[in-house]
């Protein structure tokens, strides 16, 4: 009788009827030097993801935390937030619920419903969809194997080149360096689409394609992303395995070489920003590198996208040094950031990485600054926290327009300013 009393609990146990297995995010803003102590702690040793800040280190009074709790780590990260009496905030309450919502799908193609750039789709439906619309888009896309993942999955980039005007510049945009930022492979995905579907109808977006090609690459790190989907949600780096350490994976926007592992990055390999053995040590790091050297006299502007926290950040996140043309990059970040919040009502803060959230070396926009693209930005999408990053599909649409509007303002900026260079007189 004992024993099936404990096979009953058990069955019951694992069909969850006896336990709430809920995944959380809360919301703590410590307020004072023992509760940030306190948080450092548990966002190591405990099984938790931090999600603002990126690292443990950058956790100070009187600034917001966001964490994501395991339902298995739970009970006794409350306990102790509660022992050290730090009040939290629970911003969601149930994160299961969403991430099984952002993970159906109901199908593949592109061209069967309307609603395929307003969901999120696996690194599967990526690569049927990079091949579907390079099929479908024969004279004007084509898929560039720029190299493959530490896991051997390829790394397509697709051209979009509307025309064959002779000595095009072009623009570069990459998606998904971190895994779990799922609005920014959707965002790669809806860049394509609109600008495929809008040439010849929307003047700016026409402008664009006219005078420039576009680089697009949808998922730089797939393996990650695939983890994501399948293993763990709120994987943020690639997937590289070393023998000589028991932590997987590289913080590939720490790998680049800009000032690489200093102050804001970490040479431990357990930690989220994990800089790598040496720059480019990441086989997907390297790959971008090399083809953005190949390409460096043509590509004139870069992009990488990322979420969350609303903001359009420049050169430099490395060094709290100035850009050269700071001005420029400032102003046309500005009037992006004014756009949005004229037609969207969004506010997104802009300016230098560094000043504008924190030290961040070996990052791919102020490698590509250094390398002479002397148009880079990062985006942060939406939002500000809310859902951070499981932000629903209901609101792809509005991030992805969003940030398509900084991209089309920004693009304009910049053929603007290279047309009056080309155009002026050479003094001597």
């Amino acid at each position: 009788m004992k024993t099936l009393l404990i096979l009953f609990i058990l069955i019951n146990l694992d069909k969850g009827y006896c336990t709430e297995k809920l995944d959380q995010v809360l919301s703590i803003t410590p307020k004072t030097q023992e509760q940030v102590e306190v948080l450092q702690n548990i966002s190591t040793q405990y099984e938790t993801a931090l999600w603002q800040p990126v690292s443990p280190n950058y956790i100070k009074e009187e600034t917001q935390v966001h964490l994501f709790v395991p339902a298995n780590s739970s009970e006794i990260v409350k306990n102790l937030l509660q022992q050290h009496t730090i009040t939290h905030e629970v911003l969601l309450a149930n994160a299961n619920e969403l991430i099984e919502m952002q993970t159906k799908n109901d199908s593949t193609d592109p061209r069967s419903s309307s609603t395929f750039y307003e969901r999120y789709h696996s690194l599967e439906d990526i690569y049927y969809w990079i091949n579907r619309t390079t099929q479908d888009n024969p004279t004007t896309v084509k898929a560039i194997l720029i190299g493959s993942s530490y896991e051997k999955r390829p790394l397509y980039a697709l051209k979009l080149s509307l025309n064959n005007r002779p000595n095009k510049k072009a623009i570069w945009i990459d998606c998904g360096i971190h895994a779990r930022e799922w609005i920014s492979p959707a965002f790669c995905l809806w860049f394509v689409h609109h600008s495929l579907s809008f040439y010849g109808q929307n003047q700016d977006i026409t402008k664009i394609l006219d005078d420039m090609d576009v680089y697009v690459l949808p998922v730089m790190n797939p393996d990650g992303y695939k983890y994501t989907w399948t293993t763990n949600r709120m994987w943020r780096k690639n997937r590289s395995y070393s023998r000589s350490n028991i932590c997987v994976g590289v913080d590939l926007n720490r790998n680049f070489d800009a000032n690489w592992c200093t102050e804001g990055a970490s040479s431990d390999p357990c930690t989220e920003i994990y800089c790598g053995a040496f720059p480019e040590s990441e086989p997907e790091t390297e790959a971008v590198a090399n083809f953005l050297r190949s390409h460096k006299n043509s590509i004139q502007l870069y992009f990488t996208i990322h979420s969350y926290s609303q903001m359009l950040l420049f050169p430099f996140s490395c060094t709290f040094d100035q850009a050269e043309n700071h001005s420029d990059l400032l102003e046309m970040a500005q009037e992006a950031a004014q756009k949005i919040r004229r037609y969207y009502r969004n506010i997104y803060q802009y300016g230098s990485g560094a000043k504008t959230i924190y030290l961040a070396p070996g990052g791919s926009d102020d490698w590509a600054y250094n390398l002479g693209i002397k148009y880079s930005f990062t985006f942060e999408l939406q939002d500000r926290g809310r859902y951070g990053f499981l932000l629903p599909p209901s609101q792809i649409a509005k991030a992805c327009n969003e940030a398509l509007t900084a991209v089309k303002t920004i693009a304009l900026k910049v053929i603007e300013k290279t047309q009056a260079q080309s155009s002026s007189p050479l003094t001597a």
